[in-house]
């Protein structure tokens, strides 16, 4: 069997997945905060309850909101800052007596979803999350793609292509540049979008509601944010040439994304015609964990 952890800054999850996929019990806990080492004993001792109740061990992939360093064997980039500059994929590891497998959670969202997701069956899946933060994660015939710096994917953290006179030079990215993917395309960035004045404007689900309702400075703030989107998108067709774009996080649930987008990308790609399809997660929050626990593949 295999187990998958989600390790998440406020909430642990972890799942049990058969040989074949099927979901097998699936446990949530609170994560510690506050420093590294109760982090790493909730980790276990979620794995350890969940072994005792199938009554086998299992392979183990953990989904975090960072990278390990290949530099240092270290984590970095987290959110949840008290792991970085820690070994957590080692002190797992030796604390189970075995190997433990560690990917950024939007590399595990991308393998789920391309392995039995809206992606299955594709050989190039580009995985997003739309939501607090922009992520991305690429899946090439089953595997996950991290790169020589393990930052593979991470498009919101580039700048957005293509902007406006009133998108120059953008917002300040919490990653120390300006006009970042994620500052327009995030959760925050669509509320700032619709009310840049407030420093806490509507809520994406707000927004989406006026529009639906008929409110014109909704519709506007919305037609904006699929452009923009189609701009951010189109670099990564450009230069990736996916088969298939999965969408997760909670702006995900915008259907209206599905139909306006995928036009918006023919305008700006390297291409007479795009067959790449832009489609909604199959597996929506439980793809990160699901993704985590076939970071062991079937062969394993």
């Amino acid at each position: 069997m295999r187990i998958g952890v989600d390790l998440g800054g406020t909430k642990t999850e972890a799942i049990v997945l058969s040989e074949s996929g099927e979901e097998l019990l699936r446990k949530r806990v609170p994560t510690p905060r506050g420093s590294y080492q109760p982090i790493v004993d909730n980790i276990l001792a979620l794995i350890k309850d969940i072994e005792d109740e199938i009554g086998e061990t299992g392979t183990v992939g953990i989904g975090i909101p960072g990278a390990v360093s290949l530099k240092t064997g270290f984590i970095k980039n987290a959110n949840t800052t008290e792991l970085i500059g820690q070994p957590l994929q080692e002190d797992l590891a030796a604390a189970l007596g075995r190997s433990v497998r560690l990917a950024n959670d939007a590399n595990c969202f991308a393998l789920s979803e391309a392995t039995d997701g809206a992606g299955k069956g594709a050989s190039v899946v580009f995985g997003v999350i739309l939501g607090t933060g922009v992520g991305g994660g690429i899946v090439v015939n089953g595997e996950v793609l991290e790169g020589g710096n393990s930052i593979c994917g991470e498009w919101g953290h580039t700048p957005l292509p293509w902007p406006n006179n009133n998108e120059r030079p953008g917002l300040d990215c919490y990653c120390g540049k300006q006009g970042c993917n994620e500052t327009f395309l995030s959760g925050s960035g669509l509320s700032r979008a619709h009310d840049p004045i407030s420093a806490s404007g509507p809520k994406a689900e707000e927004i989406v509601k006026s529009a639906e309702h008929g409110d014109a400075a909704a519709q506007r703030t919305l037609t904006t944010y699929e452009r923009r989107l189609a701009k951010a998108l189109t670099v990564v067709i450009n230069i990736l040439d996916p088969d298939v774009i999965v969408i997760g996080g909670g702006l995900s649930n915008i259907s209206r994304l599905y139909v306006n987008v995928p036009p918006l990308l023919q305008e700006y790609a390297f291409s007479d015609g795009l067959t790449t399809r832009m489609v909604k997660a199959k597996h929506g929050d439980s793809s990160g964990v699901r993704g985590a626990a076939w970071l062991w593949p079937q062969s394993s």
